[in-house]
């Protein structure tokens, strides 16, 4: 019954929005104020009927009811409980449920504190919000139906994908669908703007803390899915370039371009048409990624879906809201009034050249990923673009963008002092060339890139944690007087400074990977293998049985100068429902380094094959996404972010202008 009344809900969700994606449009066009309040009433009544959904497809899990087509196939009674929870989005119709409640999430959340928006504005957001809750609806009821029944039941089900039963995967796809879907509402906002013709600072302000949600998530999810890929799939990487790999990091890339152009506009009032597009192109390439996820386009690890009517629904939502997005910008963005001026040499300078390069960026991979699918739908033809390219293209338009972070930073706007900059940032230069030197001393040139690479990463770090410290500090201040500046200024400094900084943390993890070692070895139980002045000495191999799966476990010590210092356990497991093998791999965390063991195939008796890795600083990969992240925090918690424009009286409609 309960699974019944999930579906139920579903349907009277797709009613909701229905209502909500024409009613306040209509109200809005023809000033009627009683039918454009209607958007944030059916917004909130869409994401409970979408709420009442999940939790039943997530009970049905919990208690293990087989007679449900999506439980047989991903879930089993011997299943942990965490996994069955997370099995309700470890499939394709559960994630499409989650990707819909998170979309009804943002849209009652910008019905419920968007109050002091116009009225005609708002009206129109949540109209374009509920069009896309339509879509995604009409998707998964005529598609991908989680709650479709099996008569006979079986007695037991498939068990979940091995591979994403991990607390990693856990989490991992809810942060990630948080940034994608959270774009949405950027794009809600472009699109009820250029409906209404009207855009200025005051729609910056409203916009820009629910880009900062969406980026602070997407930056959490792609940096978990990552460190996933590290110690779960036993190859020790953390970014294989990979198509869907790719579908996140794009509107990454141009969710960042957007949080700072939306930043300029609001400061200064410019910027306008370009941050619209920003808006409508960043949601966009998340649409585009739920595409290649799950339209059978790609085989990965990562894709839910292989059919092709799915596919061809999905691409159909692409064309319909991409293209309309296009078509409305194309008409009404050269009707909009121009901005503020400023000279190339300031804040807003640097931040367009920011855009410019991050926009450089994103089409390089675009091209990287879509290339290959390209060609082989028009000539059968197969390619393969990995690494190689991408290092090429990717990362000489991407170093020059870290290069100018700390620069922007410290530019006045509207006019700013480049030599007066660049007398500031002396200390981060002479710190980067004094790294430089050393590790150029130390390593006697090996790596050049890497060596350059940390300078670098020095340089950003220091150049942007200095710049704000040197607005409370300088010579001659009092300690206590420096104290009381650093707590008045505001949060957003603050964020900017540690998010810039975290990016340098993470280029800095990027760049120790250049003296990273690796030995493939087979040996006996007791030997010691020698890695980069460490010792890996295997005790023994243990088998050992758990409630769905089966394991060999390596039972290994870390040494340092022949004392342990830690306890390392690999191993291979078989998951005895699907018979499917995966490697975990164990890891002795030393410092920001890291000790990394994966098994190879079974050696034969008393034998080891494994792979061993000693990566230096590899940990700073991860923390600097979380600086990054809490810097992005950090703003959001600007009291100026959280306090709208004044509220007009009465909130009425206004005439379009």
């Amino acid at each position: 019954m309960i699974v019944e009344v999930g579906h139920f809900a579903l349907v009277l969700a797709l009613a909701m929005a229905i209502v909500q994606s024409l009613v306040p449009l209509w109200g809005a066009a023809r000033d009627d104020e009683a039918m454009a309040r209607v958007g944030a009433p059916t917004a909130v009544a869409q994401c409970l009927l979408v709420t009442i959904s999940f939790l039943a497809l997530t009970w049905a899990y919990m208690t293990s009811d087989f007679s449900v087509e999506n439980v047989v196939a991903n879930s089993h009674s011997a299943k942990p409980l965490v996994y069955k929870i997370s099995g309700v989005w470890g499939n394709h119709e559960g994630s499409m449920l989650l990707w819909v409640l998170i979309l009804a999430l943002f849209g009652a959340a910008a019905a419920l504190f968007g109050r002091d928006m116009p009225l005609k504005l708002r009206a129109n957001v949540l109209a374009v919000q509920g069009m896309v809750s339509v879509a995604f609806l009409l998707f998964i009821l005529a598609t991908s139906n989680p709650f479709a029944r099996l008569v006979p039941a079986p007695a037991e089900g498939r068990d979940l994908n091995p591979l994403l039963q991990d607390p990693g995967l856990a989490i991992h796809p809810p942060l990630l669908y948080v940034g994608y879907v959270g774009f949405s509402i950027a794009f809600s906002f472009a699109a009820g703007a250029l409906i209404s013709g009207r855009i200025d600072a005051a729609w910056a302000r409203w916009t820009r803390p629910w880009v900062m949600i969406a980026w602070i998530f997407l930056t959490l999810g792609i940096a978990m899915g990552s460190y996933w890929a590290y110690y779960e799939l036993g190859w020790g990487g953390f970014w294989f370039w990979d198509p869907v790999e790719n579908a996140s990091l794009m509107p990454w890339l141009s969710g960042t371009a957007l949080v700072h152009s939306i930043i300029v506009m609001e400061k200064r009032d410019a910027l306008k048409v370009w941050t619209l597009f920003l808006a409508i192109v960043t949601f966009s390439l998340s649409l585009l990624g739920t595409f290649l996820v799950r339209s059978g386009v790609l085989t990965s690890v990562h894709s839910f879906a292989t059919d092709p009517q799915r596919g061809v629904f999905i691409l159909a939502i692409l064309v319909i809201f991409i293209g309309g997005a296009l078509a409305l910008y194309a008409w009404r963005a050269p009707m909009l009034k121009q901005g503020g001026i400023f000279a190339p040499i300031s804040r807003e300078g640097a931040l367009v050249l920011n855009n410019l390069l991050l926009s450089a960026c994103t089409a390089t991979v675009f091209v990287g990923t879509l290339y290959p699918l390209a060609l082989e739908a028009t000539t059968g033809e197969k390619i393969s673009v990995g690494a190689p390219f991408f290092n090429l293209t990717f990362g000489p338009l991407f170093l020059p963008l870290l290069l100018i972070v700390p620069f922007g930073q410290a530019l006045a706007w509207k006019r700013g002092d480049l030599a007066a900059v660049t007398q500031r940032l002396i200390f981060a230069g002479v710190a980067a060339l004094i790294l430089v030197g050393l590790l150029w001393a130390v390593t006697s040139g090996e790596s050049v890139l890497a060596i350059l690479g940390a300078g670098l990463a020095l340089f950003v770090i220091v150049g942007s944690i200095g710049e704000v410290i040197g607005r409370v500090w300088r010579k001659g201040v009092s300690l206590p007087l420096a104290l009381r500046r650093a707590v008045g200024l505001p949060l957003s400094a603050w964020g900017t400074a540690f998010a810039h900084a975290g990016l340098g943390v993470s280029l800095l993890g990027l760049a120790a990977t250049g003296w990273g070692v690796e030995k493939i070895v087979t040996v006996k139980i007791g030997e010691i293998v020698p890695i980069a002045g460490y010792e890996v000495r295997v005790r023994a191999l243990e088998p050992r049985a758990e409630a769905n799966y089966s394991e060999t476990v390596a039972a290994m010590d870390v040494l340092r100068d022949g004392v342990k210092i830690a306890d390392i356990t690999p191993s291979k497991r078989l998951y005895t429902t699907r018979q499917m093998p995966t490697t975990e791999a164990g890891i002795a965390t030393i410092g920001f380094g890291q000790v990394y063991v994966a098994l190879a195939d079974d050696a034969g008796p008393d034998r080891v094959g494994m792979r061993l890795y000693w990566k230096p600083l590899v940990l700073l990969i991860w923390i600097g996404s979380l600086v990054m992240a809490f810097g992005g925090a950090l703003s959001l918690a600007d009291r100026r972010m959280r306090v709208g424009v004044a509220r007009r009286a009465p909130a009425r409609l206004a005439p379009a202008e």
